[in-house]
């Protein structure tokens, strides 16, 4: 793992969140006990505390004062939870009279580290604060009583990073597999509406500097028919043949091809000209008819589709007008008999 990934929160507005919080609620528990005082200090402990208090509070501001993309870039997510273990470790050692306050503020950069960080940096950060409370620990008791006190911070705090780095992975994980199914349209493999209204605003900002972008609509004529004549798996296989059609006829790397919904398939074509966009529909419109679809008894279904094309920023400069054109060209080529190409007015 390199060093970046090693420093990388899982979420950075997350983190900064629960760093904050966390940090903010080890200094009020610090400040409570020296407010309150319920074992006498010297004047050298109580100073140093407060110094410890300081450096909580600075920890839990620090992610609401800098850019969270500079706070990744500069490792502090990895460095707060270490300069909190450090603080309240070296309190700790110095004044082993004060253990009970220190095994409580550890498991707190512990508890940001091991649901925030990777694997590798919570059990860096869980070793450090293990590291720091045995040896105050063993300075403070005698060694028998020490190592058995070790053992059951060890134990409580390695099984809780253990397991948050368990659960957070999870999450992770299942979040992933929910953006992926938002995604990507779970018959045909191609994208979502989500994804093309992303593509879609993208490329209308950038229309005016370039040639322009083109939004192809597809609707397959007479599906209801095949539905009702052959059935709807065959109906499901008519979407993923066209599917197929449109990958092997629009390039990938300068195009997004999606599912908008039932029947209907859409092509962005950024970078191009209204009378491109009108050629490359046409030719979409004749691969289709050029391609039936093999049937399990071995005869082939005749498909066709009626296509409208809307130029960005010829016919619209905002997203909803541009699929207002588009539909607008696809029910004229529908009227006009099917199986053709309509382009936008206006």
């Amino acid at each position: 793992m390199d060093l970046h990934r090693l420093c990388e929160p899982r979420d950075e507005a997350f983190a900064a969140r629960a760093s904050s919080a966390l940090f903010l609620v080890g200094a009020l528990l610090l400040a409570v006990y020296l407010l309150v005082e319920p074992v006498p200090m010297p004047d050298s402990a109580r100073s140093l505390s407060w110094v410890g208090l300081v450096v909580l509070l600075v920890c839990s501001t620090l992610p609401s004062l800098v850019p969270l993309a500079t706070t990744t870039r500069a490792g502090v997510w990895l460095l707060l939870p270490v300069a909190a273990v450090v603080t309240i470790g070296v309190l700790a050692h110095v004044f082993p009279d004060q253990l009970d306050v220190a095994h409580l503020l550890l498991g707190l950069p512990v508890l940001f580290a091991a649901s925030q960080m990777r694997a590798v940096a919570a059990g860096l950060v869980t070793a450090l604060a293990v590291g720091f409370d045995v040896s105050a620990l063993l300075a403070a008791e005698p060694v028998a009583e020490a190592l058995v006190d070790a053992l059951f911070v060890a134990a409580v705090l390695g099984l809780t990073t253990v397991l948050l780095v368990l659960v957070m992975g999870r999450i992770e994980r299942l979040v992933a597999e929910l953006r992926h199914l938002a995604a990507v349209d779970g018959l045909t493999g191609l994208v979502t509406r989500r994804v093309l209204d992303e593509a879609l605003v993208g490329a209308l900002s950038a229309a005016a500097a370039r040639e322009g972008s083109a939004l192809v609509i597809l609707d397959v004529d007479s599906f209801k028919s095949i539905n009702d004549a052959h059935g709807h798996p065959v109906g499901d296989d008519a979407l993923v043949h066209l599917a197929g059609v449109l990958r092997r006829h629009v390039r990938a790397a300068d195009a997004v091809i999606s599912r908008l919904g039932g029947d209907e398939l859409a092509v962005l074509l950024p970078g191009c000209s209204a009378a491109v966009a009108a050629e490359r529909a046409q030719e979409l419109v004749d691969a289709v008819r050029a391609t039936p679809l093999p049937l399990a008894d071995g005869t082939l279904l005749a498909l066709s589709v009626s296509v409208g094309v809307a130029h960005a920023p010829s016919h619209a400069t905002e997203l909803r007008a541009l699929y207002a054109a588009a539909d607008a060209a696809l029910y004229a080529a529908k009227r006009g008999g099917r199986g053709r190409a309509g382009v936008a007015t206006g």
